[in-house]
């Protein structure tokens, strides 16, 4: 939560900087990737302070590694406010060798931000959460969000040098990066996007415990072994939607113009979503059973 608090003041400074500094880098307001960042980090900060509560007992493996994630956070964060300071850009950049070794150092902040996550789901897995839905939304969650951090790999890989002096790599795919883009999130409207697969991934964190949440608000008559089986069925279906705009993202294809191979494949996973779910509601116990039981 002292992260969540820092990350909230530096997303008013990025604010502000928005609305003051007029200069633009890779076609956006300078401060706009600050903004994005620390907003992101709001949510995972307080995201995994609420599900660590839910732990049954606590665990030392687990605490350092939420002081290594703080850790990590607050360096990224730095240089990219640092870099913006100087009017130059944080990912890629690879113009100077002080510009390389940031980046390289943001890289590897990353790589120790992955693990430490990783180690984090182990416990939760371990440990059993006693709340059957809530553990199956919690464990969805940290996994697809460590698949959507690694949707993010393709953009640093040697299929994404622009040939550009200075660039090592690059967001959109068939296109520079700068281009037009959808508003505030800046998907390239033009080429394939990876940011689009790497948020949607990272954001399961968020998803899976909501839907959770509605469910046992919204669906009480659904016994609670129904309702953790309708989570798997949805963790699969947010998983196969993740690695499906990965997929078209390097097929160079815009978010919003699919060609029908795309559409096709969005087809068969509303069907079979739709399937599975017809088939776990199918299955459920009815509550007089449920509570017999």
């Amino acid at each position: 939560m002292f992260l969540v608090s820092v990350m909230a003041v530096l997303a008013v400074v990025a604010v502000v900087g928005i609305l003051v500094d007029p200069r633009v880098l890779t076609g956006a307001p300078i401060w706009l990737k600050p903004f994005k960042f620390a907003v992101s980090f709001v949510l995972y900060g307080a995201t995994l302070a609420w599900m660590l509560s839910l732990l049954p007992r606590r665990s030392r493996a687990v605490e350092r590694a939420v002081v290594v994630i703080v850790a990590v956070a607050v360096v990224e964060n730095a240089l990219i406010v640092g870099q913006v300071i100087r009017g130059q850009t944080s990912h890629f950049n690879d113009t100077t060798p002080l510009n390389t070794a940031l980046f390289a150092t943001m890289g590897a902040a990353i790589m120790v931000l992955f693990f430490a996550h990783l180690v984090i789901g182990i416990v939760v897995l371990i440990q059993r959460i006693p709340d059957r839905v809530a553990a199956t939304a919690v464990g969805w969650g940290l996994g697809l969000s460590l698949l959507g951090m690694l949707a993010a790999v393709p953009m640093a890989l040697p299929m994404q040098d622009p040939g550009i002096e200075g660039v090592s790599g690059a967001h959109s795919v068939g296109v520079p990066d700068g281009g037009p883009g959808l508003p505030l999130v800046g998907w390239s409207t033009t080429g394939g996007d990876l940011r689009i697969g790497h948020f949607v991934g990272l954001h399961a964190l968020q998803a899976l415990p909501i839907l959770a949440i509605l469910l046992s608000r919204f669906a009480t008559r659904l016994d609670e072994r129904t309702r953790a089986r309708l989570l798997v069925v949805a963790g699969v279906a947010y998983g196969v939607l993740t690695v499906l705009l990965t997929w078209q993202a390097l097929r160079e294809q815009p978010l919003l113009r699919p060609d029908a191979v795309t559409l096709a494949a969005v087809a068969a996973l509303v069907v079979a979503t739709a399937t599975a779910t017809g088939l776990v509601l199918a299955r459920r116990r009815r509550p007089e059973l449920a509570l017999a039981a």
